[in-house]
């Protein structure tokens, strides 16, 4: 069956966070947009849905009445200290960086606000660093979780979406699989692809790759805003760089399948210049979803900084890699031990009060805006009911009273056979006689009591400083962590516009690159590292640059 052939001012190719705002913003500036996915309907949003909603501001209220004190300076200090551009291809990728810190620290909040995005009141420390200044990492605490998380930043362009949809300025096409970008006189002007059988998977779940027809999609500016690679292991491992080791023979996702990187063969094949395909950001504090949604559905403990964090051999982790510190050294320094995952040593009192799940789905307090649940969930005494829910059926957590007990679990978790029973003994009983006294030499532990020095760490986010064995504090806790992956920070090179560019870096008519599929912007706007919640704020940015910039030329 092959559809009519349709027409609009701008096609938007994918509808996940940037795709949406580049949609919204192109229909506010008057014009007719059509806006497709392979997927169904159910997930509208993309990975942003599933997302803890983190937003990087800087200098912002909520972190100035917590006594931070962030400033533009600071933070592009740190944003190309993490990044380390370092190639002749992070020309627009520097200029995008310069961009969008001005945009952090400037017009970024209100413009949320104005569209009734809040925020919830601490903010949160990650990538901490532990190096020198100009090293990787936050200088201060950045981390602002969106009041409702992922759905939460997704709702108001959603909205404007349906909004247009109804007023007719937009249509909304499901399960339409954009194959080939269509090209006459070097300009791009639609596309054309597959249509897929209609299907009710629900949101996340796998849907069905059968063809019933074909499509074709005229129009003044075409816009890719398809996400990256993360459920693709293939890709993944295809493009896993030299630097950071032996790509795992076991990963988690962190992400739904349908992040498949299908649309980065069908934008070069138009001429687009791909770069920085091997810079990538993966986690390794990933643990196996006991209710899974997707393959090899995984989910991303956001660790405080107390529990010991050991090789899958025993040895603890060098300085500065504390849970929390450095996600990408963390990689690194593992990758090289040639084992594919590690573990924490904790307690349940660590556990109750550093332990946060990533997930929109795993926060149903803050998802939900429920106040009464926050109070009860953060600040009572346990862990919150999502975490309870993996110390109980969570398959990758270890629940012991005494040492000993833990490391013979520990040992028959352990299925390389590799695990070190007397260096992870010899581990534990070195932290809790230093934890005794005031003084230390353990940096892990002088950092930890600095941290609590910040009221937002001592109130939510950092337990009192205890021996794992005190047990008053257990029971005693092990959690088996593996690789997960999560996002591509390398992409389509575009312009400050979101114009597409080709290898020679003149710019493709037509064409127009936003969200992850453009590394967030410019083809890497992270350069080899991330700040974390960087990565909405780069859907937003991108999305908002490519969607007027679409408009004007359409």
């Amino acid at each position: 069956m092959t559809t009519t052939p349709l027409s609009a001012d701008v096609l938007v190719i994918g509808w996940g966070l940037a795709g949406l705002v580049a949609a919204a913003e192109a229909t506010a500036a008057g014009r007719r947009v059509i806006l497709v996915d392979q997927e169904p309907r159910s997930n509208l949003g993309g990975q942003a849905w599933w997302s803890f909603g983190g937003l990087f501001l800087i200098d912002s209220p909520e972190q100035r009445r917590f006594g931070i004190r962030d400033s533009l300076e600071l933070a592009t200090q740190d944003w190309f200290g993490n990044a380390g551009f370092d190639r002749e291809e992070d020309r627009w990728p520097r200029a995008w960086a310069d961009a969008y810190l001005q945009f952090a620290a400037g017009e970024k909040r209100a413009w949320l606000r104005e569209r009734g995005v809040g925020f919830f009141p601490v903010v949160g420390w990650a990538e901490r660093g532990g190096y020198g200044a100009i090293g990787p990492g936050n200088s201060v605490p950045r981390f602002h979780i969106t009041w409702g998380t992922g759905p939460g930043i997704v709702a108001p362009f959603a909205d404007a979406v349906q909004r247009a949809e109804e007023s007719g300025s937009l249509t909304i096409l499901p399960r339409h699989r954009v194959t080939e970008l269509m090209v006459a006189d070097g300009a791009v002007i639609g596309a054309r692809g597959d249509q897929l059988v209609d299907d009710l998977a629900s949101r996340g779940a796998p849907s069905s790759r059968d063809v019933v027809g074909d499509f074709e999609i005229t129009a003044g500016a075409t816009i890719v805003s398809s996400g990256g690679i993360g459920g693709n292991h293939a890709l993944v491992r295809a493009a896993w760089p030299d630097r950071l080791g032996t790509p795992p023979s076991h990963m988690l996702s962190g992400v739904p399948a349908y992040v498949d990187g299908s649309m980065y063969p069908v934008t070069a094949a138009a001429g687009a210049n791909l770069i920085n395909g091997d810079r990538m950001w993966h986690y390794v504090e990933g643990i196996k979803n006991w209710d899974p949604v997707w393959p090899a559905h995984g989910i991303r403990i956001l660790p405080g900084p107390s529990s010991l964090w050991l090789d899958a051999t025993g040895s603890r982790l060098p300085v500065p890699l504390f849970p929390g510190f450095d996600t990408l050294g963390t990689l690194k320094h593992l990758r090289a031990t040639g084992h594919d995952h590690s573990w924490f040593v904790t307690s349940r009192q660590i556990v109750e009060k550093e332990f946060a799940l990533s997930g929109s789905e795993q926060n149903p307090d803050l998802t939900g805006k429920d106040v009464a649940l926050l109070l009860k969930s953060r600040l009572a005494k346990g862990p919150t009911g999502p975490v309870q829910a993996f110390l109980d059926e969570g398959e990758d957590f270890i629940v012991e009273n005494d040492l000993d007990s833990l490391l013979e679990q520990m040992k028959q978790a352990d299925e390389d056979d590799v695990l070190d029973l007397e260096l992870v003994r010899r581990e534990v009983l070195a932290r809790d006689r230093e934890i005794e006294n005031e003084f230390t030499k353990d940096a892990q532990i002088g950092m930890l009591r600095s941290m609590r020095s910040y009221r937002g760490d001592k109130l939510i986010r950092t337990a009192n400083p205890h021996r794992l064995q005190d047990p008053s504090a257990g029971p005693m806790i092990a959690v088996k962590l593996h690789v997960l992956t999560r996002k591509s920070l390398g992409g389509i090179e575009t312009d400050l516009e979101g114009r597409v560019l080709a290898g020679d870096g003149s710019v493709i008519p037509g064409l127009y690159a936003a969200g992850e599929a453009s590394g967030f912007g410019g083809g890497g706007v992270h350069g080899y590292r991330a700040l974390e919640g960087t990565f909405l704020g780069g859907c937003l940015f991108s999305g908002r640059q490519a969607g007027r910039a679409a408009a004007q030329s359409a």
